[in-house]
Order: structure tokens, then C-alpha cells, then sequence
């Protein structure tokens, strides 16, 4: 009897204790309490040296977590096009998990190719379920670095020449992610736009170019998408490392434009304690590592941000509120993502994941030529096709540096031509490129390259129809990280082939893969072009829709592609502007990159950014505007009507250009300020209509050190692309 009471006041007594914690459950466990309020009681109840732990990396790709009071650890994980394969928990091995194969997605090269925003919702969507999915609270990227030169190894993660473009691309890409409860990293804060010396090069830039050229994307991502955290850059700016640059990450970043989130350090990014601790860096992550060297005794705990920031405090020269600050920020990130209970379960390599991958991919491909109508491949018309080319069965889904994927299925081109035309179907691969990173050639490949290259033209001789698959790859000095490449012309001695194959074959379609524009001496020789960027898991079908005719081709270029290496506007300044002298690099060019400066400068592209062709036509009638005159309080309205003139249905991307007609400033003949994708039914009308506010009128001022305008002339162009300017319509300010 004695033992039952005992036992009925030990159950009342925890009921008591159940019912008293519950009454006093901390605010920051509170999931419907504000986050703010979260943040400060989390903030309240951690000890000093707690609030070190979060603020640096407590293995390679997370920091930690506050175990003592259930606060989650932060995973991060690459990359912009998929998540990067698990590994060990210290080094950067493999950890051999079986069940972290994933979608590898388009390149966001790819992505803006398609100059469609829902399908950057659908991209960012898909991709942070596949991140929620394994676990990780921050995906790194995307990135929106500008693509300043064609030889940027790391271009094919970018989205482009042009801010505007890419900064409309990424906010619906950030928005679909962090609905999921993933946090974006934008990539990389700022100037980024060279592999080579990309750890000690410092940019030197104008204030006008930083401000029409190199900010806008990031400041869309932080303004409109509300992006969570940033990813400092390796290179210097002002004679300071990006990653804790006060004027860049306090100065612009977070109190002009008001960011909340978390900075976060590329790895091995962050080189000094004190300007780590006051510069605006909050989480450092690499240190030490830089992607490739193995700590020795060198620990977590000797972090720059680590052991040395918490002894300055301690002695009194580091005032412990800029260490509550980026404990703010790193606590509103966790409460975002690992602590947020309404974060998605996810899903990773579902039906709905390659079907995205799919569809993303076939609106990205980039019809460049199609003479006589070669596409597409009416499969009657031919007997035997040859298939030429390495890139046709060999994985650009793996190599690359950060951006490496480990796929559970890929398509490749030659797979899905196969399973078109099945045995009408030869295929040589033309050319080896060989698989060693870092220059570590074998040596039997000069010779086998020369079998290759006989074989290819001997089977040519079979053929009726050549289909070359070629291009760029994810070799070290192709696309890939930490290094640029060589030169513009394609590698491995791909000019020469397939100058050799349309010598005997006219009837030749050259399909390249790649981040970056190249030199096209064989051009005029063969009759149709395709430019494939980077397409992930579904890259062999998505191409087959295009080339098989099921799929109407409606990608359009996001950069230029010159005829050659000189055209571009860097490199009449020579090695100042690339790749630097003496680790100083100088944007000598200004605003003037890309189309500014080959429209500016009438200098003939040999395609101009956002041109892509369609296996239909279109017709653009007479623009109109809702007001001759803009004003302060008044946009206007411009429109025009498009009609699609063909058989067959496809979309067309009309593009608003506006260029200022007189100005006491230099400024670019017209620059991009809006775009809309018309899908279209034959014979089918539709009206693409602007708003023109005054915004879209303006020039950053040096002298006023702020955005203006002047009056005057202003026209709008209603494009197929930059080059284009036959349809256009005037009006006043």
C-alpha cells in the first residue's frame, strides 16, 4: 500500500514539473512567437564562449549548434545545380553514403538562357526539396557574378553579361527555395569574375560600373527576394578580402540595403581575426582548407573567428556586441531553417525533379543556326547519321570543382539520339579530351587523339547526316573552379574536326555544351548550331525534344558570343584587365561589358546577347505608348502586338531596351529593362506590354554619388535581342 502512494506522488509530482516547464518554455522554442523575439531570448541564455561556437565551422560544411539549450547545428552543402556528395565529416573524402545520389539540375547559365521566371521558381523549388531532403539548411548559390570576360572557368554557375537579367532570374529562385525553409547563399559578393588569382587579386572598379554593373543582382536578391544569407568572395576589393570588408558587408550590404541574414565566408576565404570580427563576416567556414589543404594540427578552435576573436573580448580591445550582432544573424538563420518546424521533408530523385530538369533544360537550349531548315532532324530524310563527339556520352555532371554531382541517373545525348532513330545511329567520338585535373595528361593521348579524329572522318564518308556533340567540359581550365581557360577557341583540337567532317559532309549540325562563348572558325560551314550550356540529369532528352522537333527551341543567349577573343571590351587593356599585374585587376572598360559594349561600339558580335532562333516565325507590329511623356508621379506604358507567323506553336521572348538620346554622361546606346515569353499558337496574336517608371531612366552619378536622371529623349526598344533594333517608339522626360 505504502509502495502505491509513493508511486501516485511520484506521478503527481511529474505531472507538476510537466506541467510547470510548459509554463515556462523558453520564447526561442516558441515556434509562434516572433523570430526576433526567439533571436534575443536564444541570444540572453547563451554563454560567451557558446556564441563563438556558432560563428565559425565546426566541420567542413556545417557550424554548430548550441547543444545545451536544443539548438541545431547548421548543415550547408554545394551547389547551385544539385547537392554536392556527402563527405566526411573533416576531410574532403567521399563519405561513400548510398543513398546521397541526387537530380543534377541545368547550370544557371542554362537557366537564364530560358528568360522565364517561373521556371527559376520551379528550379529553386525542386532543388531545395532535394536539399531539404538530405538534411541541409543552406544551399550555396546561387550566383550571380557577371560575366565580365568568355575565359571565366567558373561562368557556367552564373547567370550572364547582364544585372538585370540575372537579378529577375534569381528572385523567383530564391523566393521557391526559402519557402521550403533552405536558406539561399548568394554567390559571390562581389566582383568574382576570374578564377585565376582569385584568392589575393584585388578589383579595382568604378563607383559607376560597382553600381550599374556589379551590385544590382545582389541588391535584388537581398531587396526583393529577402535572400537569407551571403557568400563573401575570395578576391580583394579596395585592398580588403570581400569576406570582411566593412565598407562592402556593413557599408552597402547591411545598412544601405537593410540584410538581415548571414554572411558567410567562401572557404578559406577569411584571413585576418580583427577585420573578421569588425568587418561584417558572421559565419567563417574553410579556413586553412580552401577546398583542397588538409588541417594538421590546425583545429576548428583556431579559427580566426574562433579561440582569437573570444580572447580579444575577453581582454577587453573587442567590444562583445559585434559578436551579439552576427549571433543575431546566425540565430535568425537557424530559426528560418533548422529550428523552423514548418520546414519542407522534401523529396530527392522524384518523377517531378526530372521533369523539372527536363523542362528547364529544353527551354535553355539555344538555336543559333539552322540553314535549309536541318532542324529538325526529319528522320525520313536521312539513312545513316553519325553521331561525332566526346561530349556525346561522357558525364558533364561530374567535375567542375564545388559544382561536382553525384548522379543517381544521367541521360546522355547519344542514348537519347539512339532511342530516336535507332539504327540509322553510327556514332565516333571524334576527339579525347582526357580525364586528369591539373594538367596530368596521359601520354598516350596526343596518338589516340589522331585514331580518334581518322575514324571520325572515315565513318563521315558513310554518313548522310553529321551530328557533332562537342563544346566545353568540366575539365580543370574548361569550366571549372580555381582556374580559367587557355584561350577561345574550342579545346582538343575540336576546330579542326569539324572544319575536317563538313568538308565531306554538308549536312552537319554542331550541338555544343559549355558556360562560356568560343570562337567559331567552321561556322559558315555547317548548318545548324545548337548551344546546350550545361543540362543536367535530363540532358540526352531534353536535347532529343529539340532536335526531334517535339520541343520548339525558344532558349535566348544570356551573354555575347564575339567572333573573337579581341572583340571583347577587356582586352584592349591588356594584362591590367586580365588576369592583372602585380594581383591588381583593373575594370578599365567600365560599365561597358558585354552588349553595352558591342552596340555602344558598333563592334559586330558574332551572336548578340538574347539571340536565339525558333523553328518558328515571329511578326512584332507597331508599338505604342500610353503617354508621349514621363513623369516624376507618372509611368508610362509601351506595348506591342506579336504574331506568331508560322506552322507550329513556340515562344518568343520579347525584349525592352532602353537607350537615352542625349546625356551630359557617357552612357550605353540602350540597356535591358524588362522581358516577357509569349507562347505562342500559330497564327496566334499577343500583346507584350511595359511599364516604363523612372527608375528605368536612370545612371548612377559620381558627382552625386547617387541614381539620376536628365531630362530629355529617351526610346524604347521592343527586341528579338540587343542587335535588333527595328521596332522601337520614343518619348520625353
Amino acid at each position: 500500500m505504502k509502495r502505491f502512494f509513493s508511486t501516485i506522488a511520484i506521478v503527481l509530482m511529474l505531472a507538476t514539473t510537466t506541467v510547470s516547464a510548459q509554463k515556462t518554455k523558453p520564447i526561442y522554442l516558441d515556434n509562434n512567437a516572433p523570430i526576433e523575439q526567439r533571436v534575443e531570448d536564444a541570444l540572453s541564455r547563451m554563454t560567451l564562449h557558446e556564441k563563438i561556437q556558432v560563428i565559425h565551422a565546426q566541420s567542413k560544411f556545417t557550424s554548430a549548434g548550441v547543444p545545451r539549450l536544443g539548438i541545431r547545428q547548421l548543415n550547408m552543402d554545394d551547389g547551385p545545380h544539385g547537392v554536392r556528395e556527402e563527405l566526411e565529416w573533416n576531410t574532403w573524402s567521399p563519405a561513400k553514403w548510398t543513398n546521397d545520389s541526387i537530380v543534377a539540375f541545368p547550370s544557371l547559365t542554362c537557366l537564364a538562357a530560358t528568360w522565364n521566371r517561373d521556371l527559376a521558381a520551379l528550379y529553386g523549388n525542386a532543388l531545395s526539396e532535394e536539399f531539404a531532403f538530405r538534411g541541409k539548411d543552406i544551399l550555396l548559390g546561387p550566383g550571380v557574378n557577371m560575366a565580365r570576360m568568355p575565359l571565366n572557368g567558373r561562368a557556367f554557375e552564373y547567370m550572364g553579361e547582364d544585372p538585370y537579367l540575372a537579378g529577375e532570374m534569381v528572385v523567383p529562385y530564391i523566393k521557391a527555395a526559402q519557402a521550403n525553409g533552405v536558406a539561399c547563399c548568394i554567390k559571390h559578393f562581389f566582383m568574382n569574375n576570374q578564377e585565376v588569382d582569385r584568392f589575393t587579386a584585388n578589383v579595382n572598379a568604378s563607383e559607376r560600373a560597382i553600381n550599374e554593373i556589379y551590385l544590382p543582382a545582389f541588391k535584388k536578391a537581398v531587396e526583393e527576394a529577402h535572400v537569407w544569407c551571403v557568400m563573401g568572395s575570395y578576391n580583394l576589393w579596395q585592398g580588403i578580402h570581400c569576406c570582411h570588408n566593412d565598407s562592402l558587408l556593413n557599408g552597402i550590404l547591411k545598412r544601405q540595403w537593410g540584410f538581415d541574414g548571414a554572411v558567410i565566408s567562401d572557404w578559406g576565404g577569411t584571413t585576418d581575426t580583427w577585420q573578421a570580427a569588425t568587418g561584417g563576416l558572421d559565419i567563417e567556414m574553410g579556413s586553412f582548407t580552401d577546398g583542397k589543404i588538409k588541417e594538421s594540427e590546425f583545429t576548428y578552435d583556431d579559427y580566426y573567428m574562433a579561440r582569437p576573436m573570444e580572447t580579444l573580448i575577453k581582454e577587453g580591445k573587442l567590444d562583445v556586441s559585434y559578436l551579439d550582432d552576427k549571433v543575431r544573424r546566425v540565430l535568425r538563420t537557424m530559426f528560418r531553417t533548422c529550428m523552423n518546424p514548418d520546414k519542407a521533408i522534401g523529396k530527392q530523385c522524384s518523377e517531378d525533379h526530372y521533369e523539372a530538369c527536363q523542362a528547364i533544360g529544353e527551354e535553355g537550349i539555344t538555336l543559333l543556326r539552322n540553314e535549309k531548315n536541318i532542324l529538325p532532324i526529319a528522320p525520313e530524310r536521312y539513312k545513316k547519321i553519325l553521331v561525332v563527339g566526346e561530349n556525346a556520352t561522357r558525364s558533364l555532371t561530374q567535375g567542375g570543382g564545388s559544382s561536382e554531382l553525384k548522379t543517381l541517373r544521367d541521360i546522355s545525348p547519344l542514348e537519347a539520339i539512339k532511342k530516336l532513330y535507332g539504327n540509322k545511329v553510327d556514332y565516333a567520338q571524334g576527339y579525347l579530351s582526357g580525364r586528369a585535373l591539373y594538367d596530368q595528361v596521359d601520354e598516350v593521348i596526343p596518338s589516340e587523339r589522331v585514331r580518334l579524329r581518322e575514324e571520325a572522318l572515315r565513318k563521315a564518308k558513310e554518313a548522310d547526316l553529321i551530328i557533332y556533340i562537342g563544346g566545353l567540359n568540366k575539365n580543370h581550365k574548361e569550366d571549372c573552379e580555381n582556374g580559367d581557360r587557355l584561350g577561345y577557341d574550342l579545346s582538343f583540337e575540336q576546330n579542326e574536326l569539324i572544319q575536317g567532317l563538313a568538308k565531306i559532309q554538308k549536312n552537319m549540325i554542331v550541338i555544343t555544351f559549355g558556360g562560356n562563348p568560343y570562337a567559331m572558325p567552321w561556322l559558315k560551314n555547317i548548318k545548324g548550331l545548337l548551344h546546350c550550356w550545361y543540362l543536367g540529369s535530363m540532358g540526352g532528352d531534353a536535347l532529343a525534344g529539340v532536335l526531334s522537333g517535339k520541343v520548339n527551341p525558344s532558349g535566348k543567349l544570356p551573354v555575347t558570343f564575339a567572333k573573337s577573343l579581341e572583340d571583347y571590351p577587356y582586352y584592349q587593356y591588356g594584362k591590367k584587365a586580365y588576369p592583372g599585374v602585380n594581383k591588381q585587376v583593373y575594370y578599365s572598360e567600365g560599365i561597358y561589358i558585354g552588349y553595352r559594349h558591342f552596340d555602344t561600339r558598333k563592334v559586330e558580335p558574332q551572336f548578340p546577347f538574347g539571340y536565339g532562333l525558333s523553328y518558328t516565325s515571329f511578326k512584332y507590329g507597331k508599338p505604342m505608348l500610353s503617354s508621349p511623356s514621363i513623369t516624376n508621379d507618372a509611368p508610362i506604358t509601351v506595348s506591342v502586338p506579336v504574331t506568331n507567323t508560322g506552322k507550329v506553336s513556340g515562344k518568343e521572348i520579347v525584349q525592352l531596351y532602353i537607350g537615352d538620346m542625349e546625356c551630359s554622361v557617357d552612357r550605353p546606346r540602350k540597356e535591358l529593362k524588362n522581358f516577357v515569353k509569349l507562347d505562342l499558337a500559330p497564327g496566334e496574336t499577343r500583346m507584350a506590354e511595359f511599364t516604363i517608371t523612372l527608375d528605368d531612366l536612370k545612371y548612377y552619378s559620381e558627382a552625386i554619388h547617387d541614381w539620376t536622371v536628365e531630362p530629355g529623349t529617351f526610346r524604347a526598344y521592343l527586341s528579338t535581342n540587343s542587335s535588333d533594333e527595328g521596332c522601337y517608339v520614343e518619348f520625353n522626360y
